[in-house]
């Protein structure tokens, strides 16, 4: 089957740092489905793992971990789907990635693909959602529907992959006010359009703007990049008793006794903990993939694509990879479907 894979963890802009091969294709067995990979999108992970994790000398490393695809065959202890299924999934970290023709993923963390969406579009979504579901849900503990509050959501970097659905979930499913941050015009107004009630320039000191709007104290804090540099201020805003949740790897150690006077708490999301772990509750995935499937189908949340770089390959890979490292996409990069 084609693959796009690396050997050596290099920089983005080296000949080798991603480069189509050919591997053998993957069987599945236990609780795997084969997956005929349709469309991917790209991640931060993808280029955070490209550019610092080197796989064993002679082997090659596949990176993906965003798919929509159609099941081809199915492990013997398979339930809850059958080939011919459409599928969408983020997979298993531990595991090889979905940049390839075909792909191995547990049912368990895999949901049926909305039906309103096409694979591109749909390939957008999954683990930005399970990131922003997991975050709201369960790590902020927010609760769903719309009743009188006085509850804030802060989302530093609402316009990029996890913001942009974070923000929809947290507009339409919640009763948050909710406040995102961008720093370019074009940034500024698709977060508006996702549903976000105000937005501020996260170049500018969020202290001022938030206390400018009359929006502090914040209850709820989802800090989605560079949470070093925001850190201090997010510290100060916080309500007595909030909630900070991040996704990124500050570049410093944060202070978390900045938090202590406001017994405020403080939360890691990273969406690979259920399968990393084999966790008892991975199934949870599967059903929250369903929920959003449905709410997509309903018109309630919409795709998050911004750009279509065309098909599955090195070169398109690499545009990817480079245009997520400067810091200027806005939604989620999607390839689609291998050359003949």
């Amino acid at each position: 089957m084609k693959a796009i894979a690396y050997q050596h963890a290099l920089p983005i802009d080296e000949p080798h740092s991603l480069v189509d091969i050919t591997l053998p294709a993957p069987v599945a067995t236990g609780h795997d489905l084969l997956v005929e990979v349709r469309a991917i999108s790209v991640n931060p992970v993808d280029a955070k793992v490209r550019a610092n994790v080197s796989p064993e000398p002679g082997e090659w490393k596949v990176l993906g971990w965003d798919v929509a695809g159609v099941v081809q065959a199915v492990g013997p202890d398979v339930t809850l789907f059958k080939p011919g299924d459409r599928v969408w999934y983020a997979g298993d970290i531990s595991r090889p990635g979905a940049n390839a023709e075909l792909h191995l993923v547990d049912e368990r963390i895999t949901g049926h693909m909305p039906q309103s969406l096409n694979f591109a579009q749909a390939a957008a979504l999954p683990l930005t959602t399970i990131t922003a579901w997991e975050l709201l849900f369960d790590r902020l503990q927010v609760l769903p529907g719309k009743r009188t509050t006085h509850e804030t959501l802060l989302i530093t970097g609402a316009a990029g992959g996890v913001g942009s659905i974070l923000t929809q979930l947290a507009s339409r499913l919640t009763a948050l006010t909710v406040i995102g941050t961008a720093s370019r015009a074009e940034t500024k107004e698709w977060v508006k359009s996702l549903g976000a009630h105000h937005v501020l320039d996260h170049s500018q000191s969020l202290a001022a703007q938030v206390k400018e709007a009359g929006l502090g104290p914040v209850t709820h804090i989802a800090s989605l990049t560079q949470t070093d540099q925001h850190y201090a201020e997010l510290a100060d805003l916080i309500a007595p008793q909030g909630k900070l949740s991040l996704i990124d790897d500050p570049a410093v150690p944060i202070d978390v006794m900045k938090l202590k006077r406001k017994s405020a708490s403080l939360h890691w999301e990273f969406m690979f903990t259920r399968s990393l772990f084999q966790t008892s509750d991975m199934l949870a995935q599967h059903r929250l993939l369903t929920e959003v499937a449905a709410l997509i189908d309903a018109g309630v949340i919409r795709s998050t694509l911004g750009q279509h770089f065309g098909n599955i390959n090195a070169g398109n890979l690499k545009r990817a990879h480079a245009l997520l490292e400067s810091g200027k996409a806005r939604g989620k990069i999607v390839l689609e479907g291998f050359a003949e």
